[in-house]
């Protein structure tokens, strides 16, 4: 029993060891934990390399390239009409033909003074023959007077003399005035031709010809119809038939005012018909460079080839416009830029050790979701995302990695057509 007694301390002083040695250990514990809980954690995103698109959806309406109102040009009566709406024709076709009566009575008048004309020329040549011979044997008569009496002096009487030379002069008038009468003819000649032309091209003008390629698309004049002449742009008759140049068209696209900075000649874009359900490339050929005060769009057209007529003046088309683009740019989530006290773009960088860096950055091009970074940052840079401004430069955090892609394509609508959509609407009225 004494024994027992004497062992007693000993488990106790090994208890007591014991206890503290677990306390110490368990304050050391403690401690660290503290410490750990005393780093704070933040959302970090990674610089990657990917393209940054902003593309432009725009309702597009196509119109023929050209409409032409067809005229005659002389008045008369519709005596034959040989296209009705729809019909196809090609330039320099017969469209009609007019009837004018009094242009044929015209026509013959104007034929028979060109003819009489030219009669007039023969005679006026006959009369010059005429005048030239006689005049060259009267010259000659005096020549060999004057010879003569040169020779011997007294042989012929001065008035002989005088009345040869009278009469040589006056031969050479006659000969000028003869010259004179053909000049006259001739002129007469060119003006009964020139009538005649002109009244002929007003009867050829009775034939109404296509002046271009094209679709009928209205009819307004029936056989028998008096149809009055568009010889002045003052003059309000109808026409005889409207043709529209629909083998190619024009697509007018709206551009709106902000992005009209982005439009260039040769810009591609994609363009949908979902009435006849087809899709093609178009390339921008044109375009107003005005913005038009009520709509503040800007009128942009491409020309479409419709050789087979499967797409109607008329149609809506939905088109796709790439506005600008950053290929193989450095990307990061646009959560992690922050706009500084001097208007500067910064990022908070976390280094190897985790703490963070505030760097100035360069940005490119924005979409909704990234922004490209043009100098600042390098693919694998890591950057905080969101509540920037809980961190201070050098602190120590603890990165919580989330994911975020690398590309995007960032789609602004300027109004597209929903044809489905019309089409209920149109059922419910």
């Amino acid at each position: 029993m004494t024994g027992m007694y004497r062992q007693i301390p000993l488990i106790l002083c090994a208890a007591l060891l014991f206890g503290a040695t677990a306390g110490i250990t368990a304050c050391h514990s403690d401690s660290g934990n503290a410490a750990a809980s005393m780093i704070p954690s933040a959302r970090v995103a990674t610089a990657q390399r990917g393209d940054i698109t902003h593309v432009l959806t725009l309702a597009g309406q196509f119109q023929p390239y050209q409409v032409v109102d067809v005229h005659p040009k002389v008045s008369g009566y519709m005596k034959r009409i040989n296209v009705d709406i729809g019909d196809r024709v090609r330039e320099g076709e017969t469209l009609a033909v007019l009837e004018v009566p009094e242009l044929k009575a015209q026509v013959e008048q104007t034929a028979f003074e060109q003819k009489q004309s030219q009669q007039e020329i023969t005679r006026a040549q006959h009369e010059i023959d005429s005048a030239e011979a006689m005049h060259a044997a009267l010259h000659a008569e005096y020549d060999r007077l004057e010879q003569a009496a040169a020779t011997r002096p007294g042989l012929i009487a001065q008035q002989e003399l005088d009345d040869a030379q009278a009469k040589d002069l006056s031969s050479q008038a006659q000969v000028d005035a003869a010259k004179a009468a053909m000049a006259a003819a001739q002129q007469h000649a060119e003006a009964s031709r020139a009538d005649n032309e002109r009244v002929e091209a007003l009867e050829n003008y009775t034939n109404v010809i296509a002046p271009i390629s094209g679709v009928v698309i209205w009819r307004y004049a029936d056989t028998g119809a008096l149809i009055q002449g568009g010889t002045t742009s003052n003059n309000s008759s109808l026409p005889i038939v409207r043709l529209s140049q629909s083998t190619l068209l024009r697509l007018r696209v709206p551009v709106p005012e902000d992005d009209v900075q982005f439009i260039h000649q040769g810009d591609m874009l994609s363009v949908r018909v979902d009435a006849i359900g087809r899709s093609f490339t178009g390339r921008i050929v044109r375009f107003t460079r005005s913005v038009n005060f009520e709509t503040r769009t800007m009128e942009t057209e491409v020309d479409v080839e419709n050789r087979d007529l499967s797409i109607t003046p008329g149609m809506y088309a939905n088109t796709l416009l790439q506005l600008a683009s950053a290929k193989n740019a450095i990307t990061i989530p646009m959560e992690a830029l922050v706009l500084n006290a001097q208007h500067e773009q910064t990022v908070y960088g976390i280094d190897g050790n985790n703490r963070v860096h505030i760097r100035t950055v360069a940005v490119g091009l924005e979409g909704t979701k990234l922004a490209e970074i043009k100098s600042g940052l390098q693919p694998g840079d890591r950057v905080l995302i969101g509540g920037q401004d809980k961190y201070q430069e050098g602190e120590e955090v603890n990165p919580l990695l989330a994911s975020s892609q690398a590309s995007e394509t960032t789609y602004e609508t300027g109004g597209t057509i929903d044809m489905k959509a019309e089409e209920s609407a149109g059922g419910d009225r």
